[in-house]
């Protein structure tokens, strides 16, 4: 096996109880690298089509990457994969933290479930030992009890991933929380974790992971932390946060579910900007390996609302989600709704989705104060955030309603709900407009996992991986997108931050670090083709399942139809069809129903796959 693998994958059988050793076969992890790839490729050789995503056939894998665990920068990330109860298709969610090493250095690669347990469960992995305990007298626990009883029982070296009340409950958009604020959110994966009636998975272990060049890793590293440059000094400073103020006022933020502009509806962002996160902070904190740092806890809340010391800072997509898309500027309602959404188990960027659909179908009469027991849910009324936010991670009241997600709530609620709710093939809308940044367009409309700002496109950080062209145009683009999205897959499924690799004036930092860790001899160009590869086998699950790249819309309000009338995107109207097309093209994939070429499949090795979908 190559190095920068522990060579080994678990198997779950949760309605037997039974749990198998796989060897890890060198060949998938060459042609795949790790995460979601490696998922995509397990997932479709071992799924039937048609399972139900709530269902026992349903498989459930955490997966990491032959950087994760290693001393490459970064090397932080995992991704849970599954089939997605939002779109009926392939999901996945990548988070950083601790939890991706250790899981290695407990001795696996990935592990995979299958079944639904009869009663709730959580695996425990310790130094290659893995067995499913009883999660009886967690079961109704939020994700903070959870982790502390479970590191009470095992030691404070064990590192966990779990769910709580929103997964429990199957809320669709719920999440998998680790220490108690590092999220794996998107793709409703924390609900097909609870299911399957399995609360946590709980990893330990002090092996190391392999690598084929210590020396050579080591230099690497040194020579990349003297260059790491780019934003790297604010985002140390504020996270993500730094960007809030300046995406507000750019129009790349939502403003009133996306059918308002800032100027007029938001038109001061300071209140729940940086600093504004700044003064309530504590500490900086960093995921493994890390050098940046860029994740922070807070100071308790002592004021309206409380919350704990060492609740997680919130990220930018949950502030604006939470914030401007709701018209709300009260900071500490933000803060204390992300801490809600991190103990029930609730991706942030879903559940202000959620709430600006349910504030403007309020608005409009489709729900009532009767609806809502009560609450008032006019445009900027933090208390009223703050709430359903709760009832949605508990399932109580409307909330009960709203924790599928705005395409069900709107099927649910009918009258024209439909009309408000932002969604591409049953995902919410992730915090970033495209009509500000046209290329999002395509990317939301072709990825297998519509509707996810970080799957990459021609607006890389990076210089020199892309191929020129006219930014002005719509036409054109095409080649670039392909390639820079297939190069974003490569690293995801590597287990580097994407952060990190901003920091870079170059993109061979990836393939630098995965030659001394694995041996292999990789290029950017290799990693680019294999992640191509990767897409296709993502693409390859969708289309198994039915579904079309042509069923993904965007609401018009997010492609400037009608041109917005003020702010910086004024009369700024998206060409989605010039982009979609010319994406679809450079990768080879037909523009009605996004089958990939037989040709291309055959080359990237995937015959057998391009055999199975009869292309």
């Amino acid at each position: 096996m190559a190095r920068g693998y522990m060579g080994k994958m678990l198997w779950v059988d949760l309605s037997g109880g039974k749990l198998k050793d796989e060897k890890l076969d060198e060949k998938l992890a060459r042609r795949y690298i790790g995460g979601y790839g490696i998922g995509a490729r397990v997932l479709f050789d071992r799924m039937k089509a048609g399972a139900d995503p709530l269902g026992p056939e349903n498989i459930l894998g955490f997966t990491t990457g032959p950087l994760t665990g290693t001393p490459a920068l970064s090397g932080t990330r995992y991704t849970v994969v599954g089939k997605s109860p939002l779109t009926g298709g392939w999901g996945d969610a990548n988070s950083g933290g601790w939890f991706g090493a250790f899981l290695k250095f407990s001795g696996y690669d990935a592990v995979f479930f299958k079944g639904i347990a009869e009663k709730p469960v959580y695996l425990f992995i310790d130094n290659g030992r893995a067995e499913l305990k009883d999660a009886s007298r967690l079961w109704g626990e939020d994700t903070y009890a959870t982790e502390d009883m479970i590191k009470a029982e095992h030691g404070k070296d064990t590192v966990i991933a779990c769910i709580g009340p929103g997964g429990e409950k199957m809320s669709r958009i719920a999440a998998i929380v680790h220490l108690k604020g590092s999220v794996a959110a998107r793709s409703g994966l924390g609900t097909v974790m609870g299911s399957k009636r399995l609360k946590a998975v709980a990893v330990k272990g002090n092996m190391k992971v392999p690598v084929a060049d210590e020396k050579g890793l080591k230099e690497t590293r040194a020579r990349y932390l003297a260059t790491m440059g780019g934003h790297v000094d604010i985002l140390r400073k504020y996270g993500t946060t730094f960007t809030t103020v300046p995406s507000i006022e750019s129009g790349d933020s939502p403003v009133k579910n996306w059918d308002g502009v800032a100027v007029k509806d938001f038109p001061d962002a300071s209140p729940i900007g940086a600093e504004a996160v700044a003064e309530r902070s504590q500490k900086r904190i960093a995921c493994y390996q890390c050098p940046v740092g860029c994740e922070a806890i807070m100071k308790a809340g002592n004021g309206e609302y409380k919350w704990e010391a060492g609740s997680y800072r919130p990220e930018y997509e949950t502030i604006v989600m939470l914030g401007s898309n709701c018209l709300n500027n009260n900071i500490e309602s933000i803060i204390k709704a992300n801490d809600v959404c991190n103990r029930l188990g609730i991706d942030t960027i879903s559940a202000g989705a959620v709430i600006a659909f349910a504030m403007e179908c309020y608005e409009k009469g489709i729900i009532t104060r009767k609806d809502t027991g009560g609450i008032e849910l006019t445009w900027g009324n933090h208390k009223a955030v703050v709430a359903l936010t709760e009832q949605i991670g508990r399932r109580e009241g409307i909330g009960d309603i709203l924790a599928d997600g705005v395409k069900i709530a709107a099927q649910k609620i009918g009258k024209g709900a439909e009309e408000c709710a932002m969604h591409v093939g049953g995902q919410e809308v992730p915090a970033h407009n495209p009509i500000a940044t046209p290329a999002l367009t395509a990317t939301y409309l072709t990825n297998a996992t519509p509707a996810r700002h970080t799957q990459g496109s021609e607006e890389h950080h990076n210089p020199g991986l892309l191929p020129e062209f006219n930014q002005s145009l719509y036409s054109g683009r095409g080649e670039a997108h392909a390639r820079g999205s297939n190069f974003q897959h490569a690293l995801m499924c590597s287990g580097y931050c994407l952060f990190v690799n901003s920091a870079f004036p170059t993109a061979d930092v990836i393939a630098d670090f995965i030659r001394p860790v694995t041996g292999w001899d990789v290029t950017t160009d290799d990693l680019v083709e294999t992640g191509e590869r990767i897409e296709n086998m993502r693409q390859a699950f969708n289309l198994r399942e039915g579904i079309k790249i042509s069923q993904f819309k965007l609401a018009g309000r997010l492609l400037g139809k009608p041109p917005q009338q003020a702010g910086p995107t004024a009369g700024v109207t998206v060409d989605e069809a010039t982009l979609v097309k010319d994406y679809l093209k450079a990768m080879g994939w037909d523009e009605k129903t996004g089958k990939p070429s037989r040709k291309r499949m055959e080359e990237l090795g995937l015959g057998d796959v391009a055999k199975e979908l009869k292309l």
